[in-house]
């Protein structure tokens, strides 16, 4: 279906799941980085067309929008290979960490090195903000929108979904008084135009979706979902603690709006005080692995299930029930996500250049700047200070750093980072390198 081969998105994705820190912010930019700018494969206005569509979605939003631009690369393996390969990294990774967790163990160079990428990305978050932000806020109204959505997030903890669909409706209703006011974004995206998957579903359009085949694709992934899930209820029986996770991650699955931190204290609350399987703060311990390391920070629950497992094995060694346990969360979490896409994706294609909601696509763009520069400030704020303290006032919220907490280093790194990306010609991949270096010779300093 493109000039890409698969051989050429496999060592592309395989780069963007290594890579892929600093949350959906990062993620996002990171993505847009490669496969806007770099590689030409996406256009500005269909990537962000995916990326509203995946805002709205249950589950990380920046592995969904992998699968999506994966799908439309080389259909259903494409899909698969850049979502498996956005999660299995970083799923590795916190195995790892869990085990040594588990065992009580440490390796500060592996921190370290984790600090210095960290530093690094929340420049590559920065220019993502600015450079999709120069393209879509376009007039005041677009400006308004996308600073509304900042401050309904990150005042009011308003979900992300909600502020997406809202700011959809405003644009479908408003524009039939002033449609001059949304501009398409269509019109903004000149230096993408000539994007490979644009170009060539320009000549061999997508096949229009039909209720048989949306059918047929909803009951083959509900079956990959659940099925090796009822064979843990079926082999084990009920009370067994892999059914429980299945039941429990999948249910957590489905109202995981917003990400990782969105779900984090109820899913703290369940596993330690309904189930036993963590003690009160190791919830926290297992966010600290995941923000370290690359990939969706909802890997946390992958943190959580071995833990459960490697606790409770039943008949198995500890560690061969921790590997368990991390496999059916990983399953409840992540194949979800695949329906969702598959299901959605060539609907969401179809609306695809409808007048009459091309004026609520374009708000919803507007809004997502807003999403990211929340996303974006939330991670500078975790990157730049060890304190950062939540503060409420009424119903409003906001986070404090403390400022004697400042990471001298994380902020020296950031600015050396930024200067790389943005006046030399280095490249991500080798500021990303220089910082993670730098992050290692903290070690020693």
């Amino acid at each position: 279906m493109s000039s890409v081969t698969f051989g050429e998105a496999l060592r592309v994705w395989t780069k963007i799941g290594c890579l892929s820190f600093g949350g959906p912010a990062g993620q996002i930019a990171l993505m847009h980085k490669v496969l806007v700018e770099e590689k030409k494969w996406i256009s500005e206005e269909r990537f962000l067309h995916a990326l509203n569509y995946c805002m709205l979605l249950p589950g990380p939003e920046a592995q969904q929008l992998a699968t999506y631009v994966g799908w439309l690369l080389h259909g259903t393996r494409g899909g698969l290979a850049a979502g498996l390969l956005f999660v299995i990294p970083g799923a590795c990774l916190i195995l790892l960490l869990s085990t040594l967790y588990a065992l009580g163990q440490d390796v500060p160079w592996i921190a370290a090195l984790f600090f210095g990428v960290k530093a690094a990305v929340l420049s590559v978050v920065v220019e993502a903000v600015i450079r999709i932000g120069r393209k879509v806020l376009k007039n005041g109204l677009m400006v308004a929108l996308a600073a509304l959505s900042f401050l309904l997030i990150f005042f009011l903890e308003a979900p992300f979904p909600l502020v997406v669909l809202g700011a959809g409706l405003f644009g479908l209703v408003a524009s039939r008084a002033r449609p001059e006011l949304f501009p398409s974004v269509a019109k903004h995206a000149a230096k993408s135009k000539g994007a490979v998957i644009d170009a060539t579903l320009e000549q061999r359009p997508l096949p229009k979706p039909t209720l048989g085949g949306t059918l047929r694709t909803l009951v083959l992934w509900s079956l990959v979902w659940f099925a090796p899930l009822a064979l843990l209820w079926v082999t084990l029986g009920r009370t067994s603690v892999f059914t429980q996770q299945a039941v429990f991650f999948s249910q957590t699955a489905m109202v995981t709006f917003g990400g990782a931190y969105a779900v984090l204290g109820y899913v703290a609350q369940r596993a330690v005080e309904h189930f036993g399987w963590l003690a009160p703060g190791e919830m926290l311990d297992g966010l600290g692995l995941a923000e370290t390391t690359p990939g969706p920070l909802i890997l946390v629950l992958q943190f959580v299930g071995f833990l459960a497992g490697y606790r409770h094995p039943g008949e198995l060694t500890p560690f061969l029930g921790g590997l368990l346990g991390a496999g059916v969360t990983l399953w409840a979490t992540f194949a979800p996500c695949f329906l969702w896409i598959f299901v959605g994706a060539p609907y969401v294609e179809a609306l695809r250049g409808n007048r009459r909601l091309d004026a609520a696509l374009t708000s919803i763009t507007a809004a997502v700047v807003g999403v990211v520069l929340n996303l974006a400030l939330w991670f500078a704020l975790h990157v730049l200070f060890t304190d950062v303290g939540e503060r409420h006032t009424g119903p409003l919220r906001w986070f404090a750093p403390d400022f004697a907490t400042l990471d001298t280093l994380a902020a020296l790194l950031a600015a050396l980072s930024a200067v790389l990306l943005f006046r030399t010609k280095l490249g991500m991949l080798g500021t990303l390198g220089v910082a993670a270096l730098g992050g290692l010779l903290s070690l020693w300093l």
